[in-house]
């Protein structure tokens, strides 16, 4: 198996050169590039002690705090964001600043409830320098993290915020504004792209086709969906 080879966490055949092995077997490997084997965490908490002391890529010499997630470790749907920002960072928790307070008001017009109904976590764990759009090798080697709570909390929905959650969970490049609102399943799970509550921010006009329109026809299809399939 070589070191850059990202296995997915999902299929665990392909393994048993691993585990007939333990020794090969790192819990938290401090190189990027080398897989975390499927199933090594058995609680999100033992998951969050690791992401703590991580070194897989540089954002971890610069954060204050990982920041794994928060919400109900059962729910229903998974929101993922891109990554932590000041807020985040000094908190431990993501989505707590002023995109998050909006996300809130969002779930809540569908009564949805972040401690009940929602997990809520981001590509990457750690804040990067200056709010900057995460690397392709920093989403690399958090990703066996996020592959992981999935598994964790098994939920039956998973929203993409921003194309940058998007294009690092389905490899998707095609810009939020194209997808957003539409199903795309992956690994026998129901994904929505849809537009970051930061962009909405930026957009407060509440007029037919703004953002803050199209937020609100796709959270609408969400609750529909989730009310269909529980």
């Amino acid at each position: 198996m070589s070191d850059g080879e990202q296995l997915n966490l999902f299929n665990q055949s392909g393994w048993s050169e691993l585990t007939q092995n333990p020794s090969q077997i790192q819990l938290i490997p401090t190189h990027g590039k080398i897989p975390i084997p499927p199933g090594t965490y058995d609680t999100m908490d033992s998951l969050a002690t690791h992401c703590h002391s991580c070194r897989r890529c540089e954002l971890g010499a610069t954060r204050t705090n990982a920041v794994v997630g928060r919400g109900n470790l059962n729910a229903s749907i998974m929101i993922i964001g891109e990554a932590p920002g000041q807020n985040e960072d000094e908190t431990g928790l993501p989505f707590v600043g002023k995109a998050g307070q909006l996300l809130e008001k969002i779930l809540a017009s569908v009564k949805l409830a972040s401690d009940g109904d929602v997990y809520i976590c981001n590509i990457v764990k750690c804040r990067p320098p200056e709010n900057r759009v995460p690397t392709a090798a920093e989403i690399t080697a958090c990703k066996p993290y996020l592959l992981e709570q999935i598994r964790l909390v098994d939920p039956k929905i998973i929203l993409l915020t921003g194309a940058t959650a998007v294009k690092g969970l389905l490899g998707d490049n095609r810009g939020i504004t194209k997808i957003r609102g539409t199903w795309i399943e992956w690994e026998g799970r129901l994904c929505m792209p849809i537009l970051h509550p930061a962009y909405l921010l930026r957009n407060p006009s509440r007029a037919q086709g703004s953002p803050k329109w199209l937020m609100w026809q796709d959270i609408q299809a969400v609750r529909g969906k989730l009310d269909e399939i529980l």
